[in-house]
């Protein structure tokens, strides 16, 4: 199943883009600090690194780069890798997530 999502959503992008705004974009943008922080260029980033965001102390804490370990770990559930952290929001669909992480590396720093 995972593997026919993503190849439907590299062949037109149309996917990768429509569940990322689904998922993400009440609280992310691509290019902007919303709720939360522009998330283009941050597979690869350090935690708590984009210029102008105020970050959770938890987050802040935190000695990571964002790669598809991570990212999986973080939107899996965010309170279990930084306690007390602002970011709520669960991805509990695993399929989603990797779909979600792929289009985050798809951007790198465009």
């Amino acid at each position: 199943m995972l593997t026919k999502i993503l190849c439907a959503a590299l062949a037109g992008g149309a996917i990768l883009l429509a569940l990322f705004g689904r998922r993400c974009s009440g609280c992310h943008a691509l290019d902007l600090n919303k709720e939360g922080p522009r998330l283009r260029g941050v597979y690869g980033r350090q935690a708590a690194s984009a210029p102008d965001f105020v970050y959770s102390d938890a987050l802040k804490k935190m000695d990571i780069r964002w790669d598809d370990q991570s990212l999986d770990r973080w939107l899996s559930n965010p309170d279990a890798m930084a306690p007390d952290t602002d970011m709520a929001f669960r991805l509990a669909n695993e399929e989603e997530r990797k779909v979600v992480i792929a289009y985050l590396k798809s951007l790198g720093n465009q």
